[in-house]
């Protein structure tokens, strides 16, 4: 008998969920990291990119695979507690709070770091309080109103980023004749090695993150076994296509990988390519991008937090949703607030967490898709080894690659986080005497199609 209690409501299209991640990813996020990437490379960005989307695509296959096996919140948490082991799912949900509480925290520090460069008599904790405000009153309202609000955004972010491609093309064309515009060298060139596109490809995926936000959306997408594992995918892909074509014709404007400052180089860049009228309107365009972003992971995070709360892996509250509204309020009010640590940190510290939390996360996704296929060998159901276990091992592979290439005091601050997380399972299991609380679903329990497609339940 089904719960009379509010559920998330099913409302997001294909086409809107696909704007949320990549508002989440944030397109213009390229231009945001372009110098540090440059350097990294020695001019090479666009290879940087092009390696960090291979990369990023085995992990999306393997999303898009389990998001169709278990089309509810909880993302990787989900598929990790239900494939592998109730107490490795806590410590990846553990471990991937890192990337989604701190990335919101991350993308309102940007975004008031850019307004306030240009409003430098506004001190910076009002442009921070005023992106956490309107965001949560935003996601609070209903996952609707935020998607409609998003796509907005987001048409005016692609365009900027247009805009700034299409200048970029005039200045190269007109400054080196059109040939120019044909070069291998922001893929490789006299200064590039293998081991310096690697590196870039490191910091490059950092990017790409948030593409998997959206399957924390499933229990409120239509036909979520169908719309979430394309959306998945759509996401990586076109967003891996926005950020070469950008890199590509960005380094063609400024061959080489050297800056006076390596953090604002889009600025420098702008300035090369366009009129003070443009600076203007691509402070713009950054402004927006992280508001969009920042919408898009708020209610990201608000959604894994419900999930764990439902499950008492976290205290009952973080389960709880508005009667009317059907939102987790409790999750986003607790997102905003987290947010608030910006007023206190700088950007090296607060991204420091991150990419730590993505990638272990990255990596254990894989990891159950093959523990999946072994649990459908031994029940007697068929599936293909490429898929389900060869590519899902790359990616596996490869996450934990780029988790190595990161420096030392984010991996420490990652484990240390970790060891926390190990703690708390402790006390919630009595000395992992006692498995974690099981999930309490608020629809019926997801599905899954044999090889006859015959549907079984879970």
């Amino acid at each position: 008998m089904r719960s009379s209690r509010p559920a998330l409501k099913r409302a997001l299209t294909l086409g809107e969920v696909v704007m949320f991640g990549l508002a989440y990813v944030t397109p213009l996020i390229v231009l945001g990291i372009f110098g540090i990437v440059s350097e990294t490379t020695g001019g090479a960005t666009a290879a940087a990119y092009a390696l960090a989307l291979v990369a990023m695509l085995f992990t999306a296959l393997s999303y898009g695979k389990m998001a169709a096996v278990y089309p509810i919140a909880g993302s990787a948490y989900t598929y990790v507690r239900r494939t592998i082991d109730a107490r490795a799912g806590f410590l990846v949900g553990w471990a991937v709070l890192l990337d989604y509480l701190f990335l919101p925290m991350v993308i309102w520090l940007i975004g008031g770091a850019y307004l306030s460069a240009q409003f430098p008599d506004v001190p910076s904790w009002v442009w921070i309080v005023a992106f956490i405000t309107v965001t949560t009153m935003l996601n609070v309202v209903g996952i609707k109103v935020a998607a409609r609000v998003n796509v907005l955004l987001m048409t005016f972010q692609i365009a900027v980023l247009a805009f700034f491609v299409l200048l970029s093309i005039g200045y190269v064309a007109g400054s080196w004749g059109p040939g120019a515009l044909f070069d291998v060298a922001p893929f490789d060139n006299r200064a590039t090695t293998l081991s310096s596109v690697a590196a870039g490809a490191a910091i490059a995926a950092y990017a790409f993150l948030g593409f998997d936000a959206v399957t924390t959306l499933a229990e409120e997408t239509i036909e979520p076994e169908r719309t979430i594992p394309r959306a998945i995918l759509l996401i990586v892909f076109l967003g891996g296509v926005i950020f070469i074509v950008v890199a590509y014709f960005t380094q063609l404007v400024h061959p080489g990988g050297v800056f006076e400052d390596s953090s604002s180089a889009a600025f420098e860049i702008a300035g090369i390519i366009g009129t003070s009228l443009f600076g203007a309107v691509f402070l713009a365009g950054l402004v927006v991008a992280q508001f969009a972003s920042g919408l898009a992971a708020q209610a990201g995070t608000s959604r894994l937090l419900y999930a764990m709360g439902r499950d008492r892996a976290l205290p009952r509250v973080f389960g709880y949703l508005h009667p009317r509204c059907r939102t987790p309020v409790f999750g986003l009010v607790i997102t905003g607030a987290t947010g608030l640590i910006a007023l206190r940190l700088n950007m090296a510290t607060s991204t420091s967490f991150i990419n730590f939390g993505a990638f272990t996360t990255f990596a254990f996704v894989n990891f159950s898709v093959i523990a999946f296929y072994i649990r459908e060998r031994r029940a007697g159901r068929s599936r293909g080894v490429v898929p389900y276990v060869l590519a899902p091992a790359v990616g596996a592979v490869v996450n934990l690659w780029l988790l190595s290439r990161l420096d030392a005091h984010a991996i420490t601050l990652g484990l240390i986080w970790l060891g926390l997380g190990v703690i708390y399972l402790a006390y919630l299991t009595r000395m992992f005497r006692l498995p974690p609380p099981e999930l309490e679903f608020a629809e019926e329990r997801p599905v899954i199609a044999s090889a006859d497609n015959d549907p079984r339940p879970l």
